[in-house]
């Protein structure tokens, strides 16, 4: 019963600590027909990106350059080349990657950017000092 009941408040505890479903970070990637650096991203970085902890923390969002400008994003300046990254968190822009510099780079700039982001709070066990 016990083991229940502590189970039940971990549980309780650890969905607290993640980010409501609207308020997840996420890094939009505007894009359009016929981009070749676009192109080089999805051979190079697409498949992998939902499996790494960078996307874990921010999903990726693909947005056409040419379609009408996202409502939820009312905010953000205009983009004007593609493929242009826009890291936001709760709405608010942290950073932008401007082109796709290969493998390599875009990686380290989305580490920076990433980095800019408030820290997930571990969910602390229920009673008990951790000793």
């Amino acid at each position: 019963m016990m083991r229940g009941i502590f189970f039940g408040v971990a549980i309780w505890l650890a969905a607290l600590a993640l980010p409501a479903s609207g308020a997840a970070a996420e890094l939009i990637m505007f894009e359009e027909a016929g981009c070749p650096w676009c192109a080089a991203w999805n051979r190079d970085i697409a498949a992998i990106y939902p499996k790494t902890t960078e996307g874990k923390r921010a999903p990726l969002r693909r947005v056409d350059l040419h379609a009408p400008w996202p409502a939820d994003l009312p905010e953000l300046e205009p983009v004007h080349y593609t493929p242009t990254f826009v890291l936001i968190d709760n709405g608010r822009e942290i950073g932008r990657i401007l082109g796709y510099p290969g493998e390599d780079f875009f990686w380290g700039l989305l580490g920076e950017l990433i980095g800019r982001l408030e820290p997930i709070a571990a969910p602390q066990a229920a009673g008990g000092s951790g000793q």
